[in-house]
């Protein structure tokens, strides 16, 4: 289809026939992220009126909402599950247009001032001290413990921006700077809490079943990277009136810490009473259980 062709098409927004607009709307959105610069272009310089440019931004919105999906099925497909990426897609449901490069570009920079600092000598706790000082004294991270619910802190950006963030964010941000050099620390999906891991890879699958399965200690992000051992999860979990089980006290998978993001978000929104984006999050969750999403 032409240039020509496609400005037609998109003069016919407006239309207060439902069955021609719903056509419209079909073709539009079928074309993909790549039409969205014509239909920006139209929703700044044309004076069509106020139904025009609404139905404009909601065309805008399914086209991207649309190609999030797509890539967040292709991420769930992906035996690697790149952390970082998934947050950077997360991240995209809010700001489309957001800076990528920009997000790694400020994680990268933590990473190398925390790399400068590292050697091989250096113990498990030491390196999670390293890591600390850098993170949350140099950079100065920390938990956002007076807007705790906020969807902002789900948002790699804003948590980049703020320099705050939940329990996952953090732990998110923790965990792909200390994977990008090579120090096993990964998520653990406690209720109601979010914590990692530092596993030791040479003993991991060697423990019985409910022991420590390699694990060294935990490290709860929120708290300033504050050390915790099994005892405190047997403490926690107890307060919770919960059953010490296995998943609560080992690594969870990729596709799992972001599919707790995606329900932090849910919740955030409800809270809000924007219950639109509450819903399309729960899509999202399907995606990421493996299901597909209608478009």
């Amino acid at each position: 289809m032409s240039s020509a062709e496609i400005s037609a098409l998109i003069t016919l927004i407006e239309d207060p026939d439902e069955t021609i607009f719903n056509q419209v709307r079909s073709e539009i959105v079928a074309r993909g992220e790549i039409i969205i610069p014509q239909l920006e272009r139209y929703w700044e310089f044309n004076q069509f009126g106020n139904l025009f440019q609404e139905r404009i931004e909601n065309l805008i919105h399914s086209i991207q909402y649309n190609s999030i999906s797509d890539q967040l099925t292709e991420w769930v497909a992906d035996e690697q599950n790149d952390l970082l990426e998934g947050a950077i897609l997360i991240n995209k449901y809010q700001y489309p247009s957001f800076d990528e490069e920009e997000v790694r570009r400020q994680v990268n920079a933590i990473r190398q001032d925390i790399w400068l600092e590292l050697n091989d000598n250096l113990t498990a706790l030491e390196q999670v001290n390293v890591i600390n000082h850098i993170l949350f004294t140099v950079h100065g991270f920390e938990g956002n413990k007076t807007n705790y619910v906020a969807p902002q802190n789900s948002y790699m950006a804003d948590v980049l921006k703020t320099k705050k963030g939940n329990p996952l964010s953090l732990a998110i941000l923790y965990q792909v700077l200390a994977n990008s050099l090579e120090i096993p620390i990964y998520g653990v999906n406690l209720p109601n809490h979010f914590v990692l891991a530092y596993m030791d890879e040479n003993r991991l699958g060697m423990s019985q079943e409910g022991g420590d399965n390699g694990i060294l200690f935990y490290i709860n992000p929120f708290s300033g990277g504050a050390i915790m051992h099994k005892m405190e999860i047997d403490d926690f979990l107890m307060h919770l009136e919960l059953p010490q089980e296995v998943k609560y006290y080992r690594p969870c998978k990729n596709v799992d810490i972001l599919q707790r993001m995606v329900n932090n978000l849910v919740y955030a929104y409800q809270q809000q009473g924007k219950n639109d984006k509450a819903e399309e999050l729960k899509s999202m969750q399907h995606l990421l259980n493996g299901g597909k999403e209608k478009k």
